[in-house]
């Protein structure tokens, strides 16, 4: 499978559309470090380590998946050494604090490289991902000792970094969490349990790897307010810096699973292994919730990466397949290519409508997440806005990763089925990420019950102002479709005093949570095509990018807002009829 970054789109959502170098420029933090010149410098490096590094390994990725040997987790051929090379230039450290020798870039500019890597090799992509929701955690919480040990080595991709939660008894619920941390006379703790589904869990690309472990301690709570983080290394560190005598850190068994073959999904035991307390005891899922919106909106961008990969295929595979003669575009060959007929058309530009927005929608939520680190004013509303579009994006964009991945497997008919086209492994890989970071269905009721209807639903309203800042500006042909995102919008914040006042408001939230998520989601992405819309005129992308971007805007208004309708009214439903049909009946 061969990919090209569509560096042309993500170059005009970036300046055109959302005009991140002036925005930067007003964070000081950012200032002398990033400039338009440098941002577009980064993406065109990045096309080519996702084009021509990480996508030919793809393919032998899914096919050899990890083994263990001995204890020992082996990658696919290949990956050892494209993840040197990824290291060397620097990309482990993207988004590192400079002062512990990272880059130092702005998520906004991350979020683009990596959607490209996810494009390219969803499996690969994972360690480096993993790595930086470690090092971004201890970052946050570390003390400095810690800090000077563990990011330097995890900035430079010598060490790679995994998080360990779930248990077999307890999976999103981390309330049952058993492993236990004894303390010791040097301050330091014995870790003793078993953790299941840890990507990254091991690997032989790096010396090291960096286990954020959640655990409890003697006298801990009980419940979730009982767990503690600790680091707890695979080996332990010398004074030097160096990788010192192993530790009572072991793999018990590597899942077999549906995609993401050549990432290591680990069943990891810890005996007695030494760890290091990270933050306060008992304050354990505040420290991981410090990068939670950082990793969720990561792993949101599989869906985006995936999506783009499969339009990428799909669309080539059209123009080139002919079969059929075309309704309208009948040519005097026997036969056309499929890419004339309406269905097929249809599927690509279904992918094409959501995957684009999704992207501006992914840079706009990592500028919020820039804006709340590193602004010096408007932090607040940064914070909220990132608290209330984290859950969206990531249920959001793996759900439509998932439906644009299968049409793009439909364009191949047959074809799209055999594994030789390499488009069904984007369905396999895909999949996992509607599940993993806090299943989408979670997210949704996060977004409803946590992010939307507390306080007047002050946090929906903000995003409204945004959007209405676009509506009322927009040029007298597209009035009629912010007419739509105004109406919906007003909906929205209807539909959530409705749900809020209902008798049975619980069972109401979890009923209507999805269903509500997705109504937004299409909402937000009518603003964000009206924004791009009113960009295009000052753009000096081509006028035929202009012209595609028009038509797809067209497509999506006429054929994709209207699915807004339907989610809010399924949302609005009584909630009985979720709720009555008795257990056990099921």
């Amino acid at each position: 499978m061969t990919y090209q970054a569509p560096l042309q789109d993500m170059q005009f959502v970036l300046m055109d559309v959302f005009k991140a170098p002036q925005q930067w420029q007003q964070m000081p933090a950012l200032a002398e470090s990033i400039d338009a010149d440098t941002a577009l410098a980064i993406l065109e490096e990045g096309a080519k380590i996702s084009g021509e590094l990480l996508a030919p390994i793809n393919r032998q990725g899914d096919e050899q998946g990890v083994q263990l040997e001995q204890g020992q987790v082996i990658t696919p051929d290949g990956f050892k050494q494209a993840y040197q090379t990824y290291a060397e230039s620097g990309w482990a450290g993207f988004g590192g604090a400079p002062e512990f020798g990272g880059m130092g870039m702005p998520k906004s500019l991350g979020v683009l490289f990596e959607e490209m890597c996810y494009s390219a090799n969803n499996s690969f992509s994972l360690y480096p991902s993993l790595t930086a929701g470690a090092a971004l955690c201890i970052l946050s919480h570390g003390s400095h000792a810690q800090k000077q040990t563990y990011l330097p080595k995890l900035y430079s991709g010598e060490w790679a970094g995994a998080m360990d939660m779930t248990e077999p008894q307890s999976g999103s619920d981390l309330s049952g969490v058993r492993t236990k941390a004894e303390p010791q006379q040097d301050g330091s703790y014995k870790i003793s349990g078993t953790k299941i589904f840890i990507t990254g869990g091991d690997q032989d690309l790096t010396e090291n790897v960096v286990h954020l472990v959640l655990a409890r301690l003697p006298d801990a709570p009980a419940g979730s307010r009982g767990l503690s983080l600790f680091i707890v290394p695979k080996h332990l560190p010398n004074d030097d810096g160096s990788v010192g005598e192993r530790n009572g850190v072991n793999v018990g068994a590597l899942e077999h699973k549906m995609g993401i073959k050549a990432s290591a999904t680990c069943v990891m035991h810890y005996e007695e292994a030494t760890g290091f307390l990270l933050g306060k005891a008992n304050r354990g899922l505040v420290a991981m919730f410090t990068m939670m919106n950082y990793e969720r909106l990561s792993i949101s961008l599989q869906g985006i990466g995936c999506a783009e990969m499969g339009y990428q295929m799909a669309a080539n595979y059209a123009k080139e397949r002919n079969q059929g003669k075309g309704a309208s575009q009948a040519t005097t060959a026997n036969s056309d290519p499929i890419v004339v007929h309406g269905d097929v058309r249809r599927m690509l530009l279904t992918i094409a409508a959501m995957t684009e927005p999704s992207r501006a929608l992914a840079v706009m939520t990592g500028m919020a997440l820039d804006k709340a680190k590193f602004a010096t004013d408007g932090k607040k509303e940064a914070e909220q806005m990132v608290n209330l579009l984290v859950p969206l994006c990531k249920a959001f964009f793996t759900d439509l990763g998932l439906e644009s991945t299968v049409h793009a497997q439909q364009v191949f008919g047959g074809h799209g089925f055999i594994r030789e086209t390499g488009v069904e492994q984007l369905v396999r890989d895909v999949r996992i990420a509607q599940i993993y970071e806090g299943t989408n269905g979670i997210q949704a009721l996060d977004l409803l019950a946590r992010k939307v209807l507390p306080n007047d639903a002050a946090a929906l309203k903000a995003l409204q102002a945004q959007a209405l800042e676009v509506t009322a500006v927009v040029a007298p042909e597209h009035k009629a479709w912010a007419e739509q995102v105004d109406a919906a919008f007003n909906r929205l914040i209807d539909a959530a005093i409705t749900i809020k006042n209902s008798d049975n408001k619980a069972d109401a939230v979890n009923a209507a949570a999805v269903d509500y998520l997705h109504a937004m989601g299409y909402a937000t992405y009518g603003y964000l095509w009206l924004k791009m819309l009113n960009a295009l005129p000052q753009s000096e992308q081509s006028e035929q990018f202009k012209q595609r971007k028009s038509a797809i805007a067209g497509f999506y208004f006429g054929r994709m807002m209207p699915r807004f309708d339907a989610h809010l009214v399924s949302a609005l439903a009584p909630t009985d009829l979720t709720m009555s049909l008795d257990n056990e009946l099921f």
